[in-house]
């Protein structure tokens, strides 16, 4: 989320952060930095986006749900790579929207992935039925908290990008950071749970070798091992942005320069860091091996194959057929059997 009390005048590039000229690069810096991470995550996204296609993992509940997810940051990227700072007006409320809108449908698809595999793991509920309501929980929700301070006017210049003003703390609090981290705090919960139960099981399959079993132990660790790191990331992100933001509400006019940067260095990243959880899935480099990699891009771009239903038509047989058989001294193999079909004896 936006730093503090960062602005460019339009009539020369001095930065009114800093109160010295002699310190204007280090508003460059610090939008320069902005542009770069927001970057790099669009680039993450772009990858994900990429590969998932590639592969065709949009089937499963839970795929479409990375999907979403990746769909979600890659427009948060976007909005942290529009322009410079802006001065009030139409286009820096539009950027203060999209950039609250994506974070909070980012974060949603975070917590519905968690209580996804909760659902499956812990309360063993099949969770296809609830494909709809995770998409209109995660699209509306965010479409709420996002149009609230626009509706207020609360949105302006808060930065290196348009977000909540200074005047408004309160609400940068109670519309971002509490939600999140009190977010971030029950997803750990749920892990941690999910882990137990996880554990549990493993042990109460030991003993007598089952294939089966072990199929699904090794399946089970799979499956909680790169997701477990979502909520991980998030609350890594998000550390030096609270603290930047605390330091702005206790100190308006003193802000930190060694703190914006931090934030402006951290925030955009869920993108990027979505992709290094994406790529914990070992199964991905195997299968994105050159030889993988060429198979995926044939079969995705080259093989026009349409594999239809097959119908058998009614087998019948004339009177010309039975005779060929019949006359067919060195054939042995019945290929059609027809209580019809008499067939001649050839003795032993």
């Amino acid at each position: 989320m936006p730093i503090e009390s960062l602005k460019i005048p339009n009539n020369d590039s001095r930065c009114v952060f800093f109160s010295t000229d002699s310190e204007d690069h280090r508003c460059v810096v610090i939008l320069t930095v902005k542009r770069a991470t927001g970057t790099f995550s669009l680039v993450g996204c772009l990858w994900m986006l990429f590969v998932i296609w590639l592969l065709q993992r949009y089937n499963s509940v839970a795929q479409k749900m990375i999907l979403s997810l990746t769909v979600a940051a890659f427009f948060d990227s976007v909005a942290y790579v529009m322009g410079d700072a802006h001065l009030e007006g139409s286009l820096c409320n539009f950027q203060a929207w999209w950039l609250t809108y994506f974070d909070w449908s980012a974060l949603a698809w975070v917590c519905l992935i968690t209580l996804n595999l909760y659902l499956n793991l812990v309360c063993e509920i099949s969770t296809n039925r609830f494909e709809i309501l995770y998409h209109l929980t995660a699209w509306g929700i965010p479409l709420a908290m996002a149009s609230l301070p626009l509706l207020k006017g609360f949105y302006g210049p808060a930065g290196a990008w348009c977000w909540i003003t200074g005047d408004h703390v309160a609400w940068r609090f109670g519309i971002w950071y509490v939600p999140l981290f009190t977010l971030i705090l029950l997803m750990i919960c749920c892990y941690a749970r999910i882990i137990f139960v996880a554990n549990k099981r493993m042990q109460s399959w030991l003993g007598t070798f089952n294939p089966e079993r072990e199929r699904r132990k090794i399946s089970l660790a799979e499956e909680i091992r790169p997701l477990k790191w979502y909520p991980s990331v998030y609350l890594l992100v998000s550390i030096f942005p609270l603290i930047n933001r605390l330091h702005n509400a206790f100190y308006p006019q003193d802000p930190s320069f060694s703190l914006t940067f931090l934030h402006v260095l951290s925030a955009p990243l869920h993108g990027l860091a979505n992709s290094f959880v994406f790529g914990l899935d070992r199964d991905w480099w195997s299968l994105l091996s050159p030889s993988g990699m060429q198979l995926a891009l044939q079969s995705r771009l080259c093989d026009q194959t349409q594999i239809g239903e097959y119908h058998p038509g009614a087998v019948r047989y004339t009177q010309a057929d039975l005779a060929d058989l019949s006359d067919d001294e060195e054939d042995t193999n019945v290929l059609f059997y027809s209580p019809d079909m008499a067939l001649k004896d050839r003795g032993p």
